[in-house]
C-alpha cells in the first residue's frame, strides 16, 4: 500500500453504472421464498425474476381487487347501456 493516494480526479457516486436495477436487501417469509424457488426450479427461471415479475403484475391496474364500488360502478354502466 502507498502512504498517500492522490483522488483530485475521482468522482462521487455509484461506480458501476446502472442497469434498471438496483440491489436491495429485503426479508420474506421463508415458505415464499420456497415456493418462487420450487417455481424457479421449474420454469428454468430465476427466483429472483420470477419475484420481480410477480411484484410488477400486482402494481398494475389490471390487478387491482374487484372492490364493491367498482363492481356498483360497472353494473350501473351497463343497466344505463342497455
Amino acid at each position: 500500500m502507498k502512504d498517500e493516494y492522490d483522488f483530485s480526479d475521482g468522482k462521487r457516486g455509484a461506480v458501476v453504472d446502472s442497469t434498471g436495477k438496483t440491489r436491495i436487501t429485503i426479508f420474506l417469509d421463508d415458505d415464499i421464498l420456497a415456493a418462487f424457488r420450487e417455481r424457479a426450479a421449474q420454469t428454468g427461471k430465476g427466483y429472483q425474476t420470477l419475484i420481480n415479475e410477480a411484484l410488477r403484475t400486482g402494481l398494475s391496474p389490471e390487478s387491482a381487487p374487484l372492490t364493491v364500488e367498482m363492481l356498483r360502478k360497472v353494473l350501473q354502466e351497463e343497466l344505463h347501456a342497455a
